[in-house]
């Protein structure tokens, strides 16, 4: 099955191809002639993904699919949540988004938090949706070289590495994004 994948971003690509397996050829917006910023202007995950999923749909017409992820942590209610990719400005830089989260939790005793990923499928025209969440904590310092984003500081629930340590194997087999296209695979299947 061909499907385009509203993203260019290389690590997202590859997670969700492990994720969802032989049988589908993802296609990125730019292979299929998109190469401008998909927008992405509401206030929350489900609407990012919404929004990202239909401009691409009615710009190319194809079946396609688009995410959208936040960090949530506790005490800072929910942040930065819909805004974790430009959390230190608009340049979506990794090492400052996590500096500024770091910072913001100095002191704080409650590191709670959780990554929470929203899919917008359309297919022949209607719109599905799927979500996928884990739990767990921020760390007081930055742990591991692998994955992306807030990976280095956020601990899944149960464990005592953080995603940055793990395998890519580990990762995809709890993440959130993981549960989200385990549940937009169970739907391929099942139809």
């Amino acid at each position: 099955m061909k499907i385009v994948f509203a993203t260019n971003n290389r690590h997202k690509l590859e997670e969700v191809r492990t994720v969802l397996g032989p049988g589908y050829e993802l296609l990125t917006p730019q292979e299929v002639g998109v190469t401008e910023d998909i927008p992405e202007e509401q206030n929350t995950l489900e609407g990012n993904a919404s929004q990202k999923s239909h401009y691409l749909y009615e710009k190319t017409g194809e079946n396609c699919f688009a995410d959208d992820t936040g960090l949530e942590v506790e005490a800072l209610n929910g942040a930065p949540g819909v805004y974790s990719a430009r959390y230190a400005g608009e340049e979506k830089n990794s090492a400052a988004n996590m500096a500024l989260l770091l910072e913001n939790l100095k002191g704080v005793t409650n590191r709670n938090a959780r990554f929470r990923t929203v899919i917008s499928l359309i297919l022949d025209g209607k719109e599905y949706i799927f979500e996928g969440e884990i739990r767990g904590h921020i760390v007081e310092e930055s742990h591991g070289t692998g994955g992306f984003g807030y990976d280095p500081i956020f601990v899944p629930e149960g464990y005592t590495k953080t995603f940055a340590e793990m395998t890519p194997q580990e990762k995809n087999s709890m993440s959130h994004r993981g549960r989200a296209v385990e549940k937009l695979a169970r739907f391929f299947r099942e139809r």
